[in-house]
């Protein structure tokens, strides 16, 4: 029996809306180019960090409605769910989303529904159109495409992927309409019907507000140390006023959405979009303050004690509570204290992973004993309450206390 959708991607957004779909008992076929991957999904299991997300997909696998290969098959539906990066001077890169709809154009016939899903620049949706039809011109005006982001938290995918509002884009009305008829089987969000541009945008728009937003809470925690005043203290102060919601400062801003997707507007409107440039050089600057004030404290402690301290380097995810590294600030601040490094012992921690390729990864609570000065780089819920020795030196980055 042929799927009903072919998703192309089984990340973190692909592989839970797959599961989503199939948990309705639509037929999924999951398509990665990683064979560890289809062959831990077809065993379902998962190989990412996700509440909830394990039970469905063991549930969907062993009904029959899911399973995983390295290759696409015919459907009716496609959804393009591969990761955009950046590449050179931050210049955004569509190469994935160029691939997964090439390995698809043979499979495509009358009355398909092809969606991109992947954080695109403005005008993606319109580029893959081109290139579909200029490969299969008697598929020209046959078939319905549309753009439809992803706006799930991590660690809350399974609940948002169906009840957040969804804004959805075709190349056509006709696409727009289709595409809203084929997600009103799996969301209960409202889904708002656009055109692709207005919604490729949205997406990067909606990831720039908050980008900005941050940048403010981290340009405010570089003063506040300054001044000498708690830049905690202070925003939860200011955020008294019935008007005023400051974010939380933390030790950057990562993630494969609010640390990339401002480059998308900057690399292509960059005489216009001064303020989104300027958060992302704030937000990636403070990656690198942090990173200079453990090497000072380092110092300081050699100075006064007269012996090397040895250093616990509490998280690497982007976030709280999550196994996902990418585009890590906590990862690049650990990279950028160990290259400084000068025989000092480091315990490096991250709670949501077994192993890491290249660090040796720690147990928190050993860290925190074992360690003379302490760096809280993502607020875990393992970090909180720890019961801290008042002779060790702690740098908070992320609010923990």
């Amino acid at each position: 029996m042929n799927p009903e959708v072919v998703t192309i991607g089984l990340g973190y957004i692909g592989l839970p809306t797959s599961a989503l779909i199939a948990q309705h008992k639509t037929y999924v076929h999951g398509v990665d180019i990683n064979q560890r991957v289809v062959d831990t999904i077809n065993e379902g299991k998962i190989h990412i960090v996700e509440p909830e997300l394990d039970g469905v997909v063991a549930n969907a696998v062993k009904g029959g409605y899911f399973r995983a290969s390295t290759q696409p098959v015919s459907a009716n539906v496609y959804l393009i769910v591969v990761p955009t990066p950046f590449k050179g001077n931050h210049e955004p890169d569509i190469s994935f989303v160029q691939a997964a709809t090439k390995g698809i154009i043979p499979l495509l016939k009358e009355g398909d529904l092809y969606i991109i899903e992947s954080t695109s620049p403005i005008g993606t949706t319109e580029k893959m159109q081109q290139l579909i039809y200029q490969e299969r011109p008697d598929l020209k005006d046959q078939i319905f495409m549309a753009y439809c982001p992803e706006r799930v938290l991590p660690g809350n995918v399974m609940y948002e992927l169906v009840h957040n509002d969804r804004v959805i884009g075709g190349i056509d009305e006709e696409s727009t309409t289709k595409a809203i008829d084929f997600y009103s089987k799996y969301v209960k969000g409202e889904l708002h019907a656009t055109n692709a541009r207005t919604a490729e945008m949205c997406k990067l728009v909606e990831n720039s507000s908050r980008d900005v937003q941050i940048a403010f809470a981290n340009e405010l925690s570089l003063i506040c140390d300054k001044a000498d005043i708690n830049v905690w203290e202070l925003i939860n102060l200011a955020n008294k006023h019935p008007r005023v919601n400051i974010l939380q400062p933390g030790c950057g801003v990562g993630g494969h959405c609010i640390a990339v997707d401002p480059y998308f507007i900057v690399a292509d409107y960059p005489m216009e979009s001064k303020i989104i440039g300027t958060a992302r050089e704030v937000n990636n600057y403070k990656s690198f303050w942090c990173a200079e004030k453990v090497k000072n404290a380092k110092l300081d402690f050699q100075l006064r004690k007269g012996f090397k301290p040895s250093v616990a380097l509490m998280g690497l995810a982007f976030k709280p509570n999550i196994d996902d590294l990418r585009e890590s600030p906590a990862k690049y601040i650990v990279q950028k204290v160990l290259q400084d490094a000068n025989d000092e012992n480091y315990y490096i921690v991250e709670p949501n992973i077994k192993e890491h390729s290249v660090f040796k990864l720690n147990d928190y609570r050993e860290a925190v004993e074992k360690a003379d000065i302490i760096v809280f780089l993502v607020a875990h819920d393992e970090f909180k309450n720890l019961e801290i020795d008042k002779d060790k030196i702690v740098l908070d980055f992320c609010g923990i206390n």
